[in-house]
C-alpha cells in the first residue's frame, strides 16, 4: 500500500471511532503512531515498499480503547475526524489524534487485509 504524496488514492477503508477513555486531566486513545513526512519511511515496518511517509499504527494497548474500536497495528491512518492525514509530519498527526476538546476519534484507516478481502471478493465476479 504505497502512495505518492499529493497524488490522488484509492483505498478501502474501514471507519474506526474511539471513545477516548479519561484518566485524571487525560484522554486516553491506546495506541501510538509512527511515521509522517518528517521521518525516514526506511524505518517504517509498515511502509511495503520503504518510500511510504503516511501515518501508521505502530503499537495498541490491549484492552484500551483502541482495541476495543478494533483498530489494529500496522493499520494506515487515512482521516482524522474528516481531516486528511495523507500528507502531514508526525506532530501535525499526534496534534490532531490528541485534541482535548474531543472525547471521539473518528478515524478511516486502511489495511492490507482489508485490499485482500476486496480483490478476493472480486475474483468471482465478470469484467464489464
Amino acid at each position: 500500500m504505497s502512495f505518492i504524496p499529493g497524488q490522488p488514492v484509492t483505498a478501502v477503508v474501514q471507519r474506526v471511532e474511539i471513545q477516548k477513555l479519561c484518566q485524571g486531566d487525560h484522554l486516553i486513545l491506546g495506541f501510538s503512531i509512527g511515521g509522517g513526512m518528517d521521518q525516514d519511511p526506511v524505518q517504517n515496518p509498515y511502509s511495503e515498499d520503504k518510500t511510504d511517509k503516511g501515518i501508521y499504527v505502530t503499537r495498541v494497548t490491549p484492552k484500551g480503547p483502541a482495541e476495543k474500536a478494533g483498530l489494529m497495528m500496522g493499520d494506515k491512518i487515512m482521516q482524522v475526524n474528516g481531516w486528511d492525514m495523507t500528507m502531514v509530519t508526525h506532530d501535525q498527526a499526534r496534534k490532531r489524534l490528541t485534541k482535548k476538546k474531543e472525547d471521539v476519534v473518528r478515524l478511516l484507516v486502511t489495511r492490507k487485509s482489508l485490499e485482500e478481502a476486496v480483490k478476493h471478493s472480486m475474483c468471482g465476479y465478470p469484467k464489464q
